[in-house]
């Protein structure tokens, strides 16, 4: 792969989801990355003008750093596709299919990659008759959650029919459907995976919060409220394991470049996958740099990774399309 480091790279951050905020975020952490082997690094935000933001800046790259809606729901990825900008990350299609919960555990559950027993709830059902058969099908403690948001937004517990009715409509407030999945106790675990010469898992994290507090909003990106144990101490076969599934769970959604498995991890049996991200967050305090550091590859080399493969990417294209 050539290095191109005259490249004009736009880093968008924004969109209306809960999330706009943790985007900026990362991209300002993306930004500042890649200033150490770019000139020309912009930060556009993911609004209504964003077609004719980005063809007045007319970018070699784009690094989508959008969490939630418009980012990680395919919507921006359609518009660059369509507009011929490369970028970074996962096409359109796979970052539907891992937005959306309930069609990413259907296609897990299709290759046999293991997921907790769940249901569905929509808005227009009556919340209490669908609690009481949610706790009938999944037991008496269960998890909430949207079926299309990220960092732990709109995710409650719950552990009887009242307390699930508030949980959905927590989870409804941000969604118009919300999963209802059996909750599993175990360790929480995350697996980034990169795209190199082949498709590659990183050191296991295990993520530990302050006692009876979990990896919420507040724990994720708040400095020095959750701590990052490299690697993992799990058993070998459940470290291996939980590698194994994240690049077949990667491979499954049809993901590009780089994403980020969600696991729970029972003190025996089989980990639990619970999602895939396909946007990772690139904050001070996010898990994908940090995995990477642990495997010899400094943020600002990451992201340069991601750009140049981006770009060589779109320039195999051209040359095929020239053919």
């Amino acid at each position: 792969m050539n290095t191109n480091y005259s490249l004009s790279i736009a880093v968008i951050w924004g969109g209306p989801s809960a999330e706009a905020e943790v985007s900026l975020s990362s991209a300002r952490g993306v930004m500042q990355a890649l200033k150490n082997n770019y000139e020309n690094v912009h930060l556009v935000e993911l609004d209504e003008q964003i077609d004719r933001s980005l063809r007045d800046l007319n970018p070699d790259v784009v690094f989508p750093a959008v969490h939630g809606k418009w980012g990680e729901d395919g919507l921006l990825q359609g518009l660059l596709t369509i507009c011929g900008f490369p970028y970074v990350g996962s096409e359109t299609q796979a970052q539907v299919l891992a937005m959306n919960k309930v069609l990413a555990k259907q296609i897990f559950a299709l290759n046999d990659l293991p997921v907790a027993q769940s249901t569905v709830v929509n808005k227009q059902q009556n919340l209490t008759l669908a609690a009481k058969r949610s706790l009938e099908l999944l037991g008496d403690s269960v998890v909430v959650k949207p079926v299309a948001a990220g960092s732990s937004v709109g995710v409650s517990f719950a552990d009887n029919v009242k307390a699930l009715e508030e949980g959905l409509e927590k989870a409804l407030h941000y969604d118009d459907q919300a999963l209802v999945e059996e909750r599993i106790i175990g360790a929480e675990i995350t697996v980034a995976i990169l795209e190199r010469d082949h498709v590659e898992a990183l050191p296991v994290i295990e993520i530990r919060t302050p006692e009876n507090t979990w990896y919420d909003y507040e724990h994720r990106y708040t400095a020095g409220l959750s701590e990052h144990i490299m690697p993992a101490p799990l058993p070998k076969d459940q470290y291996n394991r939980v590698q194994e599934i994240s690049v077949l769970a990667h491979q499954a959604l049809g993901c590009r470049d780089f994403s980020r498995a969600d696991f729970v991890v029972p003190k025996q049996g089989e980990p639990i996958l619970l999602e895939v991200n396909t946007i990772p967050g690139m904050t001070s305090t996010s898990l994908f740099p940090d995995a990477a550091q642990a495997a010899g590859l400094p943020f600002p080399e990451l992201v340069h990774l991601l750009v140049q493969q981006a770009f060589s990417r779109a320039q195999r294209l051209t040359a095929l399309s020239d053919v």
